[in-house]
């Protein structure tokens, strides 16, 4: 269900082109701070609803974050194994078209789910504005989300959270969800910090070592194999046993709505990153602080996307990009964190109050 308050939206468009069996939508959800700003997913499965309440999750994250954008999400229904790498840019091609008179000026697209440089590549060269979408290859100015900014942003927000509750982040176990391009960089950067990486997952199966996981090696198995699962000296796990886990730290960053009233009490973590988009429900949220774990939420935690887009806007090098995700992620990250124990309210409901402030708009 669509979310209609005093933030919007603004915009509900609905694409659809029989030709091509094009069916896309585009939120456009608040622009009070600057152009609406949101990653393009493609599944078989998007929806105008789940386009909607992640253009929403971009206008609180784009206000936290202190960028001079809006909130916007767009989306592109295509089953991705019936259809041609070729095919499927030319989606992206006719979609870029029809939203031309709406970007730039209201809506910058930038990667997401099953999207990437090349898809920010042609969406760009259709529009005939380089400020079209951001996510772009290095080769056109572009910072690519395959540089790590998302990932490498949940990393900084881990270690700000070790810090709040004097976890030594040196020997801390991790758990992540979801070994792509956010829970690869993620794993790197903790693993160079001193964390053990016990268990990790993706869409084939889940592993867990508790003496700790060779990163690089894991690295190197999924890139030759294409799963996780195919590392050895490793127990392999059944389903959604790695939410289960009694590690440090927990860092879903896959799916959304992983982790809800459904399996909240059977999480033993200390500490829950939210790399996804929306990976824990707000009423497991709320169960997970009555039983004293720390949650850092996605509007803050996953930012590195978005700011690293901010950086690619205004023109910076990949080494100021990193500079600014850092400064910002820790910067939010601690202050959301401080503002949620002195309120003794939930993080998720500290950061929305505070991106509420710097819209301007009366906290709930």
């Amino acid at each position: 269900m669509i979310d209609y308050n005093d933030l919007g939206p603004e915009k509900l468009i609905e694409i659809y082109d029989p030709k091509l069996d094009l069916h896309g939508y585009v939120v456009v959800d608040n622009t009070k701070l600057g152009p609406a700003k949101g990653g393009l997913r493609m599944t078989s499965t998007v929806s105008l609803d789940e386009v909607a309440g992640l253009a929403r999750a971009m206008t609180y994250k784009c206000a936290i974050a202190e960028l001079p954008f809006g909130g916007g999400k767009s989306g592109i229904k295509a089953d991705l194994k019936s259809i041609t790498k070729e095919e499927k840019l030319e989606l992206v091609k006719a979609f870029s078209k029809a939203l031309k008179n709406l970007v730039p000026k209201e809506y910058i697209a930038g990667p997401d789910v099953a999207t990437g440089e090349e898809e920010m590549a042609v969406f760009v060269e259709v529009n005939g504005s380089p400020k079209a979408a951001t996510g772009k290859p290095q080769s056109m100015k572009g910072l690519p989300h395959e540089l790590g900014s998302t990932g490498i942003g949940v990393a900084w927000a881990t270690l700000v959270a070790c810090q709040h509750v004097k976890l030594n982040i040196a020997g801390a176990t991790v758990a992540i969800e979801g070994f792509g391009n956010v829970g690869t960089f993620a794993a790197s950067k903790l693993s160079q910090e001193g964390a053990k990486i016990v268990a990790v997952s993706d869409s084939t199966g889940a592993i867990y070592n508790p003496n700790g996981l060779d990163i690089q090696k894991l690295l190197d198995v999924k890139k030759k194999t294409g799963s996780v699962t195919k590392y050895q000296d490793c127990e392999i796990l059944e389903g959604g046993r790695i939410f289960e886990l009694a590690v440090d730290i927990l860092i879903p960053a896959a799916l959304g709505d992983v982790i809800t009233n459904v399996n909240a009490d059977k999480v033993l973590a200390k500490i829950v990153i939210e790399a996804a988009n929306l990976p824990v429900s707000h009423d497991a949220e709320e169960k997970l602080a009555k039983k004293g774990i720390l949650v850092v939420p996605d509007i803050v935690a996953n930012a590195g996307g978005v700011i690293s887009s901010y950086a690619e806007y205004m023109g910076y090098n990949k080494e100021k990009m990193f500079e600014l995700v850092k400064s910002k992620i820790t910067k939010n990250t601690q202050l959301i964190l401080e503002k949620s124990k002195k309120s003794g309210t939930t993080s998720r409901i500290s950061a929305l109050n505070l991106a509420r402030e710097r819209l301007g708009i009366k906290a709930r």
